[in-house]
């Protein structure tokens, strides 16, 4: 019997069991809690600045197809112009890639809203409103009936997006505020913080409005039941931890290669799976990310990268390796906060169905840098 149970244990066995015992993904030690809160503080100071500009342009950017200044947010100065073209600034168009990815990738109950009859006639009146006095873009709309209705999903995922990251931003300034308190010390105490933010804000409404010529356009109503949980962070975790998309340069793009997946459900570039080196290289969408966190570590965290065999030569990478990190720790807080049961549950019923559950999430993590952030 004995041998017939360790023929169909899982491979990785080891983290159910972690999980089962209150512990997380991520192996707690005094060096993975510094890093994981130090760049989890940098990443709330970045994403602070990608919500704002997020909502920034689903509100004022509504249907404007060539929004040459869209990353000012409505501030236009010689001074932020020759900043932008210098590239001495935050890189929105990381946080445009990870909206684009989560709409590519669909999911969830906005996905579904966006194809509804609802949303078809609640957009119309906002885009014949908008273009009442465009001829041009009025012909177009003529011959591609999809076009503006396309477009306005977009609009719909800025928002939406936006909306999201503009809970978890201050859960993770606030995780950086508790560790310098002296109040956060393990990593399950990490996850704890951010599974407790999760739940209290996982029934906040998605919602979204234009307002054009002085009037409100509802797109997406509060009545629509759209809620950040269920909704916006489910979704984004499946599109951008673990689906993605292929970065140029490392991945053919040829069909005749099949290099890609036809199946988008068995894409495996997310964030728990990028492998951390090709960061700094061109066409790698992280490295805007990281390039943007490195303004903002805390200096204990600098001074860990400072103190590394290449010090500061390979900073972009060190960065990387401790926000995967970071984001097993996020992924532990969603397991946790999905489980059929909890996890500690004697039913034996309740155990099995646990034991499914987290089997599956092992099979996904399976090519992950799960046992490569842990070595």
């Amino acid at each position: 019997m004995t041998n017939t149970i360790l023929k169909h244990q899982h491979p990785l066995t080891e983290y159910i069991n972690r999980l089962k015992r209150g512990q997380a993904l991520l192996q707690d030690t005094p060096e993975n809690v510094l890093e994981v809160v130090g760049i989890l503080k940098s990443y709330g100071v970045v994403m602070d600045a990608y919500y704002k500009n997020l909502l920034y342009i689903a509100d004022h950017q509504f249907l404007v197809l060539f929004p040459f200044f869209k990353y000012f947010n409505g501030e236009i100065t010689w001074g932020k112009l020759l900043r932008h073209w210098w590239h001495d600034r935050i890189n929105f168009e990381y946080a445009e890639y990870c909206m684009r990815t989560m709409m590519w990738h669909g999911g969830g109950g906005l996905d579904a809203y966006l194809d509804s009859q609802e949303f078809r006639k609640r957009s119309q009146p906002a885009i014949l409103a908008k273009i009442k006095h465009n001829f041009f873009i009025q012909g177009v709309q003529q011959l591609f009936p999809e076009f503006l209705p396309e477009q306005v999903r977009l609009f719909a995922y800025y928002s939406a997006l936006g909306q999201f990251w503009q809970v978890m931003c201050p859960m993770f300034l606030d995780l950086s505020d508790r560790y310098d308190r002296g109040e956060i010390k393990s990593i399950p105490q990490v996850v704890q913080h951010i599974l407790d933010a999760l739940v209290a804000a996982a029934n906040l409404p998605i919602t979204y409005s234009v307002k054009i010529d002085g009037k409100v356009y509802e797109i997406i109503p509060k009545s629509a039941g759209l809620t950040f949980l269920a909704d916006t962070a489910v979704p984004y975790v499946e599109a951008v931890f673990f689906r993605g998309t292929p970065f140029p340069g490392t991945v053919s793009y040829n069909a005749q290669a099949q290099a890609i997946s036809p199946d988008q459900g068995r894409f495996e570039y997310g964030a728990l799976y990028a492998d951390p080196l090709p960061i700094g290289g061109a066409g790698i969408p992280p490295t805007q990310l990281m390039q943007d966190m490195r303004h903002y570590l805390p200096e204990y965290l600098h001074e860990v990268y400072r103190k590394t065999r290449r010090g500061e030569d390979d900073l972009r990478v060190q960065i990387c390796q401790t926000f995967q990190k970071s984001m097993f720790c996020v992924t532990t807080a969603a397991i946790l906060g999905l489980a059929p049961h909890p996890l500690n549950t004697t039913d034996p019923k309740e155990q099995k169905a646990n034991q499914a559950y987290l089997e599956n999430w092992m099979d996904r993590f399976m090519t992950s840098r799960l046992v490569g952030v842990n070595s």
